[in-house]
């Protein structure tokens, strides 16, 4: 897996995987910077020490080590992120460790939003990723094609790389979001109540008016 860095910045790019985008970066971070799409509020970190909207921070506080999520009872540590609408995934950015504590890879699951350590074991995850111990910010390029109608992103990491904890700094995700559209209310009416339709309801006398008042 190609491994470069560039400008303290280092990307892992799948194989199998297509990357011809055109990613202008500004104050605000690349311009398909997904933070404002993301649900930080439902944002929930599975045995963790803190919140996990904590690391799920803008582009210009990607490097701040004073907010960080640790995992809590184990080096294990699930991190469910939803978005406010549907979302075409590009790519995952981590800012993890140090040395030990960084965990030895992530595995990404999409719209399993109520997942946890039950679940993992029996779920194959969509793409995962090894990571390995750096502390500038990692971009790891997803298969786009496996993440194209997304409402949510689990990151499962399973282990650390020898400490009794595992840390994450920074939790950012890159792609193209759109308006989630509601499903239409479909509402049918009746001309005119059919009683073998409708079961007796408790504490009537089972008669029902077909005519209008």
């Amino acid at each position: 897996m190609p491994h470069n860095h560039q400008d303290g910045h280092c990307s892992h790019e799948s194989n199998d995987h297509d990357h011809d985008h055109d990613h202008g970066t500004s104050d605000l971070g690349p311009n398909d910077n997904l933070f404002s799409h993301i649900d930080r509020a439902n944002v929930v970190a599975l045995n963790a020490t803190r919140e996990g909207s904590v690391v799920v921070k803008p582009w210009d506080q990607r490097n701040n080590e004073e907010a960080f999520l640790e995992s809590d009872a184990d080096d294990q540590l699930i991190i469910r992120i939803p978005f406010t609408g549907s979302v075409k995934l590009r790519s995952l950015l981590l800012k993890t460790g140090p040395g030990d504590q960084t965990p030895t890879k992530v595995a990404l699951f999409s719209n399993q939003p109520s997942m946890d350590f039950n679940d993992v074991s029996d779920k194959a995850p969509v793409q995962e990723f090894d990571i390995p111990q750096d502390r500038n910010v990692a971009e790891y390029i997803v298969k786009t094609a496996k993440f194209n109608n997304v409402s949510s992103l689990t990151l499962f990491f399973p282990a650390s790389q020898g400490a009794d904890a595992t840390r994450i700094y920074y939790i950012g995700l890159l792609g193209h979001w759109t308006e989630r559209k509601s499903d239409p209310v479909i509402t049918v009416y009746e001309t005119q109540a059919n009683l073998a339709d409708h079961e007796r309801i408790q504490g009537t006398d089972g008669n029902f008016s077909t005519t209008s008042s």
